[in-house]
């Protein structure tokens, strides 16, 4: 029996139709169809404007640097945030400072936010891991401005709340493994007006050399097209999921709410066991699994319980299973089996 893969990309033969046809056209760089792209990925989310992007680091830096933050200034993150963090911060100047995560939605918490802000953060980079929101959580309240990373929440929703109405600017990177991927590449979006003339005094100064190409736009825009088609097969396959892990003693990452829809972007156990004999079990059967947090802030902070009571346990025990549109049956029903017996 073949290894189910961690992760594989939601392409048909059909969808590189749009791909190949830029190659005929011989309109490679970013052009048109990066502008396309853009257009239809901001009334996704329910945006008004921003950019198309080369790389998720780019949309992060310029993101930071349309804010016009004070020099060394500090910037309020979760724990569980990705280390692509400290490197964008870095690049400007800045300091990352570290809050606990939500016990209940496993962003940020509302509480740590107003700590963050109180202790002289500028701003708020708001990472939403594994399919989670932060349902019920007023950010705007602390008096600073939120940047919102929707790289791993894309077309989740909760009641009326989705990814990317929390932040004043938002951003999303089109990864491999995206439930929405260019082959690389992001997008930086802003949702208040004020931002406007931020993104219009910007655009001479961003380089085309930075830009999306608009190869890798049209491969976005086949996947935004089929999204909702396959956020219906991932929620699927994550229900399917859950309850084979209500036979476990191991819990469900973030919200466990029946009125929330996650994009299916992973499904994540944070075990009442060690994260390794899961792993290997999980790999026995040729399931892939892996440490969901691994590559986080959290790897400089993996002692202090005291600060960060709600992080470090997801941090140091949770683990990722395989979900995605193209699950085989058999391989679902696999999936399903080891969840339940999980060690």
């Amino acid at each position: 029996m073949a290894l189910i893969p961690f992760y594989k990309p939601t392409l048909r033969r059909k969808d590189m139709d749009a791909v190949l046809q830029t190659m005929v056209d011989e309109r490679i760089g970013p052009g048109e169809k990066k502008n396309e792209f853009l257009k239809q990925f901001c009334a996704y989310i329910g945006s008004q404007g921003g950019f198309a992007l080369r790389t998720y680091l780019d949309a992060l830096t310029i993101a930071l640097r349309m804010l016009s933050l004070p020099a060394n200034a500090k910037i309020g993150v979760s724990l569980l945030s990705p280390k692509i963090y400290e490197v964008a911060a870095s690049q400007l100047g800045y300091e990352l400072v570290l809050g606990d995560i939500d016990k209940d939605h496993g962003c940020l918490s509302y509480e740590e936010a107003l700590r963050l802000a109180s202790c002289g953060c500028s701003a708020l980079l708001l990472f939403e891991p594994m399919c989670q929101i932060p349902y019920q959580s007023d950010y705007s309240t602390c008096g600073i401005p939120i940047i919102e990373d929707i790289s791993q929440s894309l077309g989740s929703v909760y009641d009326e709340q989705r990814a990317g109405c929390f932040g004043d600017l938002v951003v999303c990177s089109f990864e491999e493994d995206g439930v929405v991927s260019c082959g690389g590449g992001a997008a930086l979006a802003y949702r208040k007006g004020s931002f406007a003339s931020h993104v219009s005094a910007m655009k001479p100064s961003i380089p085309p050399c930075i830009e999306l190409p608009d190869m890798n736009a049209a491969l976005g825009t086949i996947q935004l097209a089929n999204l909702d088609e396959h956020l219906e097969k991932r929620r699927e396959f994550h229900a399917l999921f859950c309850k084979s892990l209500l036979k476990t003693q191991h819990r469900l990452y973030g919200i466990g709410n029946i009125d929330f829809q996650p994009n299916g972007y992973g499904f994540c156990v944070v075990l009442d066991s060690k994260a390794e004999e899961a792993i290997k079990f999980s790999m026995k059967y040729q399931v892939s699994a892996k440490r969901t947090f691994t590559d986080t802030l959290a790897q400089d902070v993996a002692e202090r319980f005291d600060l960060y009571p709600n992080g470090l346990p997801a941090y140091l025990r949770a683990i990722s299973l395989p979900i995605y549109p193209f699950l085989k049956q058999s391989d679902v029903e696999l999936l399903m089996k080891v969840i339940s017996h999980l060690p």
